[in-house]
Parts: C-alpha cells; structure tokens; sequence
C-alpha cells in the first residue's frame, strides 16, 4: 500500500464520528473525500470538552467564605485544587499543585465613599500576603476593619480618603486615596479600577503595577493599562491613586527548584524554550481601545420542549478519575 492510500485511510478514519453518511475506508481511485466530508478535528480529541482557565475561576485553592456571607479580616481556610476543575475533579493545568500552606485573607475591592465628602481611613500596618504579590494593607474606619492593596508609599499611620463625588474640576491626587477615574487629571497613575461602576476592582492588581489617565473622549476617560491596551471607562468607576507595592517582584529570582515547589507549581516538561534574538522580532500595532459601559440586561432563557423525544440523557463524565 502506498503512502497516499495510507493518508486517504487515516482521512477517512477521522471522520467516521463526524459523518452523515458512511463511506467505505479505502477508496478504489484514492481520489479525496469531497469537501462536506473532510470534517477533521485538528486537535486531540480527547480533550474536546475539557474546560478552559477563565476569569474569576481559580484552579489554585478554593476558599471557605464565612456561612453568613459577612465580611472578616479573620484568616480564612482554603482547599488546594492543584490545577483541577472545583466541581469535575478534572485537571486543567498541570503545572499547578503542592505547596506550602497558606490562609486566604479577604481582600475588600470596593472602595466606595459618600457622594458629598470624605470617608476616612487608618492604615493599622502593612503585611505580606502569600496569596498575591503585592502587600496588602489592614485600615481601620469608624468601627469596621479591612483589606485592601498597599501602594508604594503607604506606612503604618496613614490617613487615606475615599469618595465618589465627581467635582467639575480635577482633584489634586494623594497616594492611597480612592476617587472616581473622572476626578483625577491626565498623567495620574492608578491601581484597582472598576470596570462597571459600583462593580469591584478588576484591573492593576499585581505588584509594582499602574494604569495611566491618558485623556477624555466625550462622556468616557481613557486609561493605559501596564500592557499599553488602552480602555474606555465610565467617569464614575472608582480607582486608588499610586503604584502597587512590592516594585522589586518581577526582577526576584526564583533562586532554586524548590522554591518553585513550595510557591505551588510543578514542573514543566522542559520543552519549552523561550526566544532569544535569533528568532527576530515582530513589531504588531497597539490593540484597539476597549470601552466598557453599563452592563446590559440579559434575555430571558426560551425553552422549548419536545414531548415525543422523551426525558433527556444524564451527562456522564468521558473519565473515571476521582479527585
């Protein structure tokens, strides 16, 4: 058998499961399959329906938020997931697993203040967190404790400010303090920014990370995140003036393999190499500004039922790997 008889089988064997219509597997003219059949899967097939990391789903650990949902400085209990799926078991990074044991501290990422003044703030101390790289900061208001990211300048006694009023004029900014993104001038760095107002800190969380205020484009403010993407906000999303601490993180060295081991992550299969200056360089344009806005509301789900099909399949897991 030649190699095109053999290319034509293993063609034809792929879309057995993919077919309508079945076709015999050896062709007497070795001629290709016409173009409706030619349905190959150019990536493995067992790892089809695995799911892929997304946002807001860790595969790290798992917390266990206090029963009643109210917010606490206490240190909280985590589960690790070593790179599996919370709910299936399965394991979607396999790079992820051991490490030293660590307790959650809950961050607070709404910094949201009275419209007509000053909320105002002590900052108790400023402490590692093992959890993420930058170092987080305890603040005392009134008779409420919590955490919240640390900038670079920020020390033990401090007074910081949160407010959500939106002068007509630019503010003068202050480390630390917390303004909506349309009372700050151009050029102010920035960290924890809301997307959708009221909605939490979703960007600029590493260390020694800041956004840029570039300019304002009709009822919108323009930021420059670290990654030089520029985004479109309302003037409403709350953000805290300054640079995350903790400048030195990205130039640490890890120093040995256990180290890597004891923060959680297990070893590569080592094939992978980075480029270096014999590969050359591509120089690719600034990607396109994103603008987010207020979130729209979602379509009722339409159901529809088919009464002669019967009651549907139970999903069955395609593996029997227990976690």
């Amino acid at each position: 058998m030649s190699v095109a008889s053999v290319a034509s089988v293993c063609r034809q064997m792929a879309t057995l499961t993919l077919r309508t219509k079945t076709l015999p597997l050896v062709s007497s003219s070795l001629v290709k399959c016409p173009l409706q059949h030619q349905q190959v899967r150019w990536h493995n097939m067992y790892r089809v329906d695995q799911p892929r990391p997304m946002g807001r789903l860790s595969y790290r650990f798992k917390v266990h938020y206090p029963e009643d949902g109210q917010y606490t400085v206490r240190p909280l209990k985590s589960t690790k997931l070593a790179g599996r799926h919370p709910e299936t078991g399965r394991i979607i990074i396999g790079t992820l697993g051991g490490g030293a044991k660590r307790n959650y501290r809950w961050i607070d990422w709404f910094r949201t203040g009275p419209s007509d003044g000053f909320f105002e703030e002590r900052v108790i101390h400023v402490q590692y967190d093992p959890n993420r790289s930058s170092r987080i900061a305890l603040v005392a208001g009134g008779e409420h404790l919590r955490y919240i990211l640390a900038t670079v300048n920020m020390q033990a006694g401090d007074l910081i400010r949160t407010t959500s009023h939106l002068p007509r004029i630019p503010v003068r900014p202050k480390e630390g303090d917390a303004h909506p993104v349309g009372a700050l001038p151009n050029s102010t760095l920035v960290n924890s920014i809301e997307v959708v107002p009221g909605d939490g800190a979703r960007f600029v969380k590493a260390a020694g990370t800041a956004a840029v205020v570039m300019r304002r484009v009709k009822d919108k403010v323009v930021v420059q995140l670290p990654s030089k993407r520029e985004i479109a906000l309302d003037p409403n999303c709350m953000v805290t003036v300054g640079r995350l601490s903790n400048l030195e993180h990205g130039s640490k060295h890890v120093g040995s393999a256990q180290r890597r081991r004891w923060l959680g992550r297990r070893p590569a299969s080592g094939l992978w190499q980075r480029k270096d200056g014999y590969c050359g360089r591509k120089i690719r344009p600034v990607p396109p500004m994103i603008t987010y806005g207020p979130r729209k509301e979602e379509l009722p789900m339409l159901k529809f039922d088919l009464p002669g099909e019967g009651p549907t399949k139970k999903i069955t897991p395609s593996t029997d790997r227990v976690s």
